[in-house]
């Protein structure tokens, strides 16, 4: 099989956001508490701090994280997670059906955050709160001093101010899952007020609204106009979430699932266009998709969870080596679209639909850990446009599915290209023709390819590993080949 990619200087898609590499950590199972938390552990620092888990994280090079929720925040008080910790209350957690002990709150994970070398994206409560926790909480991490709430944030021991600049204005507020779930009117009003104080209060802020939580749900479309209706002068982003998942186990529909990750991000952009063309309005409105993952693993066995327990092993999914080559086609998705979306985060980061996995020995890593790193470390700077021509198959919900996915950045401060591909095929190898006009001297940095796993290989005993690719040529155009299932990185210099 034969595939072809060719790209040109001067044929930009746009600068990348470092924040399309973001991730999350939810009040959510064993993602706090076991997770980036756990005092007493061999690996815990003074404070609790797995320095394991932090390590692994930094492999990653995750920019942002969103926190502390996902539908935990909308039952959250934010204030029960500052001050002394044996002052903090024990709340019920109505989301996941556990017990918060908010022994781990605000000022921890923004000392976490800062540990991971990472930026926090704060969600606030639209759900059980509104426009008073909002305002309250932008002024306790973000104003210096002088005020009530800044005062207790300097009492509570971090004298200078968070400096959080990312907010996310509540969670999935039309899922019925949702506590204190809303309709598009009722949540647009809600948001835009909330977004007026919080601005009011640090101008410098950015805002996420959130879009519907689902393609499939009755809301998706109409929600979305109505609530960028309502707050479209006030916000910056709009949210969206999709997971995936390969329940009646048809790897090659499965492998497809990208092409509608891209569908989703293109109805979206259009209807956030509407809504500007019909306000007349200058301002462009740019999506964040705060969650994506692959989610289904885990489905049956957390009906079999009692409630009402501190941190019980919930989502915890188990990837394979086919999900790994999914989220290698999701990244390459996202980065097509980086025009418009400016951030992501892989939902989650550790223990729950994770890529970093622990135990009381130390921590593993899944084999969605190794696309994810490799596309954070080298997918920076510039998306440029693609062409990419190979033979396709038709899916079972898909009529035409290419089996090369690739895309190509390029990295002018380090004169750098990287290419991303994944060969979906498989059975036959590819032999892959990379032509770059406007660049001339190509030499190669590296090559990586992860393949030749069986489809449901987990990586629980630790084998699996990015290997070299050693069958590429570079002489003016490069020639690879391309294994079945593969996910593969070259890197040139110019």
């Amino acid at each position: 099989m034969k595939g072809q990619i060719k790209v040109s200087s001067d044929s930009r898609i746009s600068e990348i956001d470092p924040r399309l590499y973001g991730s999350f950590i939810e009040h959510l199972g064993r993602a706090v508490y076991e997770g980036i938390y756990q005092p007493g552990n061999p690996n815990a620092d003074e404070n609790g701090y797995r320095q394991d888990v932090l390590a692994a994280v930094r492999k990653l090079n995750v920019p942002i994280v969103r926190y502390p929720g996902g539908n935990f925040v909308s039952g959250y008080n934010w204030e029960d997670s500052v001050g002394p910790k044996e002052t903090r209350p024990k709340r019920l957690d109505l989301a996941w059906r556990s017990l918060e002990t908010n022994e781990f709150g605000l000022h921890e994970f923004v000392k976490w955050a800062e540990m991971a070398n990472s930026e926090v994206n704060m969600a606030v409560n639209l759900g059980t709160r509104g426009v008073d926790a909002a305002r309250n909480v932008v002024e306790y991490c973000n104003f210096p001093s002088g005020t009530y709430w800044s005062d207790l944030r300097r009492k509570n021991g971090a004298e200078k101010p968070f400096g959080i600049k990312t907010w996310c204005l509540g969670n999935e507020m039309d899922g019925p899952w949702q506590i204190g779930a809303k309709t598009a009117q009722e949540y647009g009003r809600l948001a835009n007020e909330a977004a007026k104080a919080m601005k009011w209060v640090d101008d410098s802020i950015e805002l996420v609204a959130c879009g519907s939580s689902s393609m499939e749900n009755p809301t998706f479309g109409s929600w979305e106009e109505t609530v960028l209706d309502e707050t479209y002068d006030n916000i910056d982003y709009l949210s969206l979430h999709r997971y995936y998942g390969n329940q009646e186990n048809d790897l090659q529909n499965y492998l497809a699932k990208s092409l509608d990750l891209d569908e989703f991000i293109s109805s979206v952009v259009a209807i956030c266009d509407a809504v500007k063309a019909r306000k007349h309005s200058k301002k462009t409105i740019n999506l964040s998709m705060d969650e994506w993952n692959v989610w289904y693993h885990s489905n049956n066995q957390d009906k079999e969870i009692k409630p009402w327990q501190v941190a019980p092993p919930l989502l915890e999914d188990i990837y394979n080596f086919e999900d790994a080559l999914l989220v290698g086609c999701l990244l390459i998705t996202l980065l097509k679209h980086s025009d418009r979306v400016k951030i992501a985060c892989l939902a989650q980061l550790v223990n729950v639909i994770a890529p970093i996995m622990t135990n009381d020995q130390g921590v593993w890593l899944q084999s969605i850990f190794y696309p994810f790193m490799q596309v954070s470390q080298y997918g920076r700077g510039v998306a440029l446009n693609t062409v990419t021509k190979s033979e396709s198959y038709k899916a079972k919900d898909f009529d035409e599915v290419p089996y090369l996915e690739s895309i190509a950045t390029l990295d002018e401060e380090h004169r750098e290209i990287s290419i991303f591909a994944v060969n979906r095929s498989s059975k036959e190898t590819m032999d892959l023709d990379f032509v770059a006009d406007g660049f001339s001297n190509l030499k190669l940095l590296g090559a990586t390819q992860f393949c030749g796993y069986d489809i449901k290989a987990t990586n629980e005993d630790a084998k699996m590993d990015l290997q070299e690719l050693n069958e590429i040529s570079v002489d003016g155009s490069v020639q690879a080949k391309l294994q079945p299932l593969s996910w593969n990185v070259i890197r040139l210099g110019y």
